[in-house]
């Protein structure tokens, strides 16, 4: 099949949290299975990431297209569509107009990822003239519950309506998510539950690289967060949980990294509470970690915790038990049913819950233990192969329906 994939953001921009990391799985993963995949998505400065990436591994080039940048990678046609203006993680991206009028008819169906951004709507408008079938994956930002409401609510009003009503399927990746979609009026035969994947490396790091780099004593009990420093995300809350826990668990001195991209000023905000707090070097707040550096940390933490506000899915606590790390994750992350007495805790979203779950885990080595064993099972079978199976046959199963609807 020809697929088109449309989001704001994509490889190599991977500060922009999980969805860089889904839609590239998936796009690879289809493309490895012979489909022609395209992603369409947004220049956040190409050009110079390619000059840093030249200088970390090599050759790692784009091209010219009539629309913008062009990038071929593990079978995956990338194009990055000029940025004229941008706010945060929004861009207005004039050229979407162009491509759509010369290449949309290339494709069979499109999937587009994310809300709150100007291309998917422009691209579900021109699929609806032309009769293409296009699902839409909000990715957990379909209800507003942080930040910029009102400019989130007219968004809504404006493009979300049409842009729901006019998809053939909705894309959710857990039971939390299809039920606040169908509170919302989308009709429930529209919403198909596909869950997020994990790809692991082959063979993890040794332990001790990461906590020798960041000066943390190799017999310390490390807390970890990984993500988006955001309100949505609570960095503030977990160091909250942990200003309160004892210096020492076991004897061993304990530590806090919280390690992400900045949003809205909150790692400064983090620094000031920790100050406040007098934790001093016990707490760790640093920039965002990809790739190796990524997996040396989970695999150096003795928990991890996740104390997102909402979470569609919550890819970084995947990531950590398929590193073998217990997890400690609020009930409003979708992947906490999953994880919750298996691989790690579920709680409710406050710091006196989060912290005695911190404290059960790190002070009861028999737990530890046995929620470690835990995330070996629980990840067999967190792969993306399945994912990609499922989106291959929704795929097939539009087009074939389109070409009904076409030939009758």
């Amino acid at each position: 099949m020809r697929i088109l994939n449309v989001t704001q953001t994509y490889a190599p921009f991977y500060e922009f949290g999980g969805p860089p990391v889904k839609v590239q799985a998936l796009s690879e993963g289809l493309a490895r299975r012979g489909h022609r995949v395209t992603v369409l998505t947004a220049d956040w400065g190409l050009e110079e990431r390619l000059q840093d990436l030249r200088a970390e591994k090599g050759r790692s080039d784009a091209g010219e297209s009539p629309f913008g940048k062009h990038r071929e990678e593990n079978g995956v046609e990338a194009i990055y569509l000029p940025t004229w203006l941008r706010y945060r993680a929004t861009s207005w991206n004039p050229p979407v107009k162009r491509f759509c009028g010369s290449r949309l008819q290339d494709f069979d169906v499109a999937h587009i990822y994310g809300l709150y951004d100007l291309l998917g709507p422009t691209v579900a408008a021109a699929c609806r003239v032309r009769k293409l079938p296009y699902i839409v994956e909000p990715i957990g930002m379909f209800v507003p519950i942080v930040r910029s409401l009102p400019l989130k609510r007219m968004y809504h009003t404006v493009f979300g309506r049409r842009l729901f009503a006019g998809a053939s399927a909705v894309i959710v990746t857990s039971e939390q998510e299809a039920a606040e979609l169908s509170r919302s009026g989308i009709p429930h035969g529209k919403i198909v539950l596909r869950r997020n994947g994990v790809a692991a490396p082959a063979r993890f790091p040794a332990r001790g690289a990461f906590r020798a780099s960041r000066e943390i004593p190799l017999d310390a009990k490390v807390v970890l967060f990984l993500g988006r420093l955001s309100e949505k995300k609570s960095p503030d809350v977990l160091l909250k949980a942990f200003a309160v826990l004892p210096a020492q668990i076991n004897g061993r001195s304990l530590h806090l990294v919280i390690a992400g991209p900045d949003e809205g000023r909150m790692k400064k905000r983090l620094r000031q509470m920790a100050e406040q707090s007098g934790l001093g070097r016990r707490v760790q707040i640093c920039g965002p970690l990809f790739g190796q550096e990524k997996w040396t940390a989970y695999r150096d933490a003795d928990v991890f915790v996740l104390p997102s506000l909402n979470e569609n899915f919550g890819n970084t606590a995947a990531e950590a038990a398929a590193a073998g790390t217990p997890v400690v994750v609020t009930h409003g992350c979708g992947i906490a049913p999953l994880l919750a007495n298996v691989a790690g805790l579920a709680v409710a979203h406050d710091s006196a819950e989060i912290s005695q779950a911190i404290a059960r885990i790190l002070g009861n080595e028999e737990l530890h233990d046995r929620l470690a064993a835990g995330c070996k099972h629980i990840t067999a079978g967190l792969g993306w192969d399945e994912p990609v199976r499922q989106m291959e046959e929704l795929y097939g199963k539009l087009g074939a329906s389109q070409s009904v609807a076409t030939n009758s």
